[in-house]
This record gives C-alpha cells, structure tokens and sequence, in this order.
C-alpha cells in the first residue's frame, strides 16, 4: 500500500518563516508553486526509507518543465548503449550524428571534448554540468521519441511526456523524426541506427494548458491571444522525485524496477550531477557565465558570489523558461550526516506575456527557491534520526577533469 503525502508539513514551515514566504503563500496557484520533500531514514544496514510531504500538488495543473527532462534522457541513452552493448556500444565511442529530415542538423565533431568528438558520455557531462540544449538533443535523437515515453511508463512514471527537443522550436511532425547516427571507434564502424519515426501521440488530460494574455511569435511580433502548452513536454513533480529516488538509491527497489546502469554509469551520473561547472576542464566553461552554484537553485538561489560549503554537494537537475524555475534535487551534507530529496516549481510572469524574456526571476523564483532549500536544510539539521546515514558512496572524485 503507498504511503500517503504529509500535505501540511511544508505549509506550516513556510507559515512560520512569513517574512520568506508570506507572499508566495498568497500567490500560490498565481506562482504555479508545488513542492515535494522527502526524507530519508536509514535502517541499521544504511537501507533507505521514504516519507514525502508535499505541497499545492496537482499532476494535472500543467507547468512547463524546461530542462528537468534532461535527466530522464541522460539515464536512458546510458540504458540504451547497455542494451546494445552485445554490438559493440560504449558511452565513449564516437557518436556522428547525420541529418535526415527537416530542420534537423549534423553533428562531426565537439570541441569541448579532450579528443574534439562527440560521444554520449560527453553529452551526459554537457547536460549535467551547465544544462546544455544541443546535448540533450543528441541524447533524445538517440533513444528515440518512442523509446523515451516507453521507459517512462515502464518506471511508473506515468504522469509525463517528453516530445521534443528543446530551443530549436521542435513540435508537430519534426518531433517525430529522429536522425541516423553512427557510432565509430578510431575509424571502424561500430554500430549504425537508422532514422526512426514516432507515429504514437501521448495525450495526457492538463488544466492551465491556455495561459497569460499574449505572447511573442518566432518574428519577435506580440500576439494579443492566451499562449498554448498543448503538445509540450510534461514532467510532474512527482514524477521528477521519483525518478530522482530511483537513480540516487536503486537499492530501496526490487532489483526489476532498477534503472539499468552499471556501476560506471553511476560513477558518471553523480559525478557530474554534483560538479561544479568550474570544476571541470573538458568542457571548459567561462566562469562570468556559468559560476559554481549556476545550477543549484534550491540552496544557492541565482546567487555568484555565494559561499560555497565544502562539506554540501547537490545532486541535481534544474530547469528555467517561460517564467518557470523548477529544480529536482537530492542534497548531502557529509560533515552534519544531512540527506533529503527535494523538488519544486515556481513561476512568475507579472505581465501575462509569454516568450519576452521578461519574468521575475530575480526577485521572486529565485529567492523563493534559495528560501526554501536554507528553510529545508536547517529542518534537517535538527531532525533526529535512528539510524546515522553512511554517505559515502555520494563522495565523488573531482580531480578527473
């Protein structure tokens, strides 16, 4: 029997932190707020447990998740090369992506890699680190449209989609089309796949699909009518969670219901869901542009100059458009022995246009996302456990640049 959601939890902690939280609490449904905190408690074998609170959960009130279907992607391209592993696949072979319909584009060569080629691998790091848009892309064309929204029903993630590749306008027949690929180790052929097409669509029934006033069209032109989501990605909060649970701790599931990844997977998952954009020489990154805590939105907020807690890594995957934060994230503390999965959306659009480019990110999403990751964080410092957690298996090793 599922557990059933702690509902007033999180409410009362904001509610006693008015000077954080008043505003948003009053504005919950105008924000599109909905929050998911889990905790976990270890047994006297360092076996997890769960208990979620949530707050203003609604699968059905949509949100647009942005870059949160990333991490989905990565897990499974890194389960697709498993599955073709009796043909010759690794994660590290040379991935030459070719162009097979419309609007779709070639990929010969990425300079951000130390030997200048593409490889999946590269692209889990690219996505990972600083959330990048061409590599995830790379990573969709891959597994294939169909492919993808198997998976995520076959995990029990049943609440979601993923349609499209993201900021190159996908939609409608394009999306369903996915380019050849060839894999190549030095010279040889490896493996090829061919283009594939989705025919399938994937309703879902939404609230909060036909929003705002108007919006900006690909001409930069406004458009004095509501902006639809209908046939975007969806990635519930729920979902997202669970999806995080799984990948951070495949051992409190029965062995079927693991993603399959090997231990190296893993290795590279954590390792850059936890780094640091300036920790990393391949791909380089101009620290101006993506300092230290660029990606951890639910601790740091948007903050570049914040202190950075040597003994704090989060493991996590954000998101941001259309007005939209979301962030999806499991937090460790080794030093103080804190661990807990937390996930949430918040939107502000003040002037009910859409595609402007003009959303208060910096005085509402963001502060609320720093406010509440501090606001969880000291919960958690305090809150007594039976067990002691061992985190040592989240220590990852940042020098491999």
């Amino acid at each position: 029997m599922a557990q059933k959601t702690d509902t007033l939890f999180l409410q009362q902690l904001m509610e006693s932190k008015p000077e954080l939280f008043a505003k948003i609490l009053n504005n919950h449904n105008k924000n599109d707020v909905q929050i998911m905190y889990t905790q976990v408690n270890r047994d006297k074998n360092n076996k997890p447990s769960f208990k979620t609170f949530s707050y203003n959960y609604n699968a059905k009130r949509y949100f647009y998740p942005a870059s949160t279907v990333k991490l989905a992607g990565v897990i499974f391209a890194l389960e697709r090369v498993n599955e073709l592993k009796n043909k010759g696949l690794t994660a590290n072979l040379t991935m030459i992506t070719d162009s097979s319909f419309k609007g779709q584009t070639k990929v010969l060569k990425d300079e951000s890699a130390a030997n200048g080629k593409p490889s999946i691998a590269h692209y889990v790091k690219k996505v990972l680190l600083t959330s990048d848009n061409d590599a995830f892309n790379r990573l969709f064309e891959f597994v294939g449209r169909a492919e993808i929204n198997s998976k995520l029903k076959k995990y029990g993630l049943t609440e979601s989609r993923i349609l499209n590749r993201l900021a190159i306008g996908d939609g409608d027949e394009s999306a369903k089309h996915t380019n050849a690929i060839n894999f190549y180790n030095g010279d040889q052929l490896i493996y090829q796949q061919a283009a594939q097409y989705d025919n399938k669509e994937y309703p879902l029934e939404l609230t909060n699909l036909i929003v705002g006033k108007g919006y900006m069209d690909s001409k930069d032109q406004l458009v004095n009518e509501p902006y639809s989501f209908a046939n975007k990605n969806v990635f519930t909060i729920a979902d997202q969670l669970s999806l995080m649970k799984r990948l951070m701790m495949p051992e409190a599931y029965p062995v079927k219901e693991r993603f399959n990844l090997s231990i190296e997977d893993y290795k590279l998952i954590y390792t850059y869901m936890s780094k640091l954009p300036t920790e990393s020489d391949y791909p380089k990154y101009d620290p101006q542009e993506f300092w230290p805590t660029y990606a951890k939105m639910l601790f740091y907020g948007r903050e570049k100059e914040a202190f950075l807690d040597p003994n704090i890594r989060i493991f996590n995957k954000y998101g941001d458009s259309y007005g939209f934060i979301i962030d999806n994230s499991y937090f460790v503390d080794f030093k103080n022995k804190v661990e807990y999965f937390l996930t949430a959306v918040v939107q502000s659009n003040e002037d009910g246009i859409y595609n402007d480019n003009k959303y208060e990110y910096e005085t509402v999403c963001y502060p609320f996302m720093k406010n509440l990751g501090r606001a969880i964080y000291e919960f958690e410092l305090n809150r007594k456990k039976k067990q002691l957690p061992d985190l040592s298996k989240f220590k990852m090793d940042y020098t491999n640049k």
